[in-house]
């Protein structure tokens, strides 16, 4: 099974206001955790964007290395969130072999909003912020963090903010999380070829 590049869009700009119960997080909130950290962030305000494709045309303008963001389940109903180099197509069989979790499929979206407050489109390591019962296992590409700036969005697919590996690093610490840094090259399929043929 291939993943896709995104969950299943769902044309929401925002999340509800309540992450199992409680009140989930909001942008403001997670700027103001990177600050209490001393983490330097830059954010950049932009139209919503669903897809890896829909934001392709902000390469331009946001230098640096972007992600896709796979929140995933299993048959036990245990969750990963699987961040990496936006390029990759990952082999979905593969990876649950490799993280040792058996047959793996994309959580619903009722799911990802009471794991961690976000909707489709606005997947993000951020969403830790909002798993204070460390119910979801997070996962990072290795080799998307020997990179220098990464973009992910900040809860909202209506905005991206550009962060440092060890300062997402930090963050997810400080959220009570230890990540799993995996190489997932053995899991990477082949890159589909270009239509245009470029």
């Amino acid at each position: 099974m291939t993943a896709p590049d995104t969950n299943t869009p769902a044309r929401a700009d925002a999340p509800a206001a309540e992450t199992a119960g409680r009140p989930r997080a909001t942008p403001q909130d997670l700027f103001a955790r990177l600050r209490s950290l001393g983490l330097a962030v830059s954010t950049h305000e932009h139209e919503a964007v669903f897809t890896v494709e829909e934001s392709r045309h902000l390469r331009g303008l946001l230098p640096g290395w972007h992600s896709k963001n796979l929140f995933l389940r299993n048959k036990k109903g245990q969750e990963w969130l699987v961040v990496c180099e936006e390029q990759r197509r990952i082999d979905l069989k593969g990876l649950g072999d490799l993280l040792g979790a058996g047959r793996l499929s994309f959580g619903s979206p009722d799911r990802l909003m009471d794991s961690l407050g976000v909707t489709p489109g606005s997947v993000t390591p951020f969403a830790i912020i909002n798993d204070a019962d460390r119910r979801v296992t997070i996962v990072l590409d290795s080799g998307m963090m020997r990179h220098g700036t990464l973009h992910f969005h900040p809860l909202v697919n209506t905005m991206t903010t550009a962060i440092e590996p060890a300062g997402l690093l930090g963050f997810i610490a400080s959220c009570g999380h230890e990540p799993h840094i995996i190489d997932l090259d053995p899991v990477t399929l082949p890159a589909e070829p270009d239509p245009a043929g470029s």
